[in-house]
């Protein structure tokens, strides 16, 4: 168990991420173009669950096929799935780590000291 914990806290590293640490990743998958609109977004590892396509013009990305590959890379780093556009409203919401990271981008003690694993139990329930 105390391994399994551990992966996901080295998963999970990106959520302390800075502005910078961001800016610095998003030239590191080749788009140092683009470090600028992250920080000046202030965009850090919290708020990575909201970039997206929709999102990208706002922040000054509006090259269509640079928006894909960001966000693919994103879903990517936090371990989330493609939305399906054809999924039907009734359905759940999102995968599990979709709605956990939802949760993380926010502050305060309990955002903070959440695991994965709590927050799958508190589902359950």
């Amino acid at each position: 168990m105390a391994t399994r914990q551990t992966s996901t806290k080295k998963e999970m590293a990106f959520l302390q991420w800075s502005c910078q640490d961001v800016a610095k990743w998003i030239e590191s998958i080749g788009y140092p173009q683009y470090t600028a609109c992250f920080t000046e977004n202030f965009i850090t590892g919290r708020k990575l669950i909201y970039v997206n396509c929709c999102n990208l013009p706002r922040l000054g990305i509006t090259d269509f096929r640079h928006m894909q590959e960001i966000s693919a890379h994103v879903r990517v780093l936090l371990g989330i799935t493609e939305p399906l556009w054809s999924r039907s409203i009734v359905d759940p919401p999102r995968d599990d780590m979709g709605m956990y990271l939802e949760v993380k981008s926010r502050t305060g003690k309990k955002a903070d000291s959440l695991t994965y694993e709590e927050f799958l139990n508190y589902r359950k329930k």
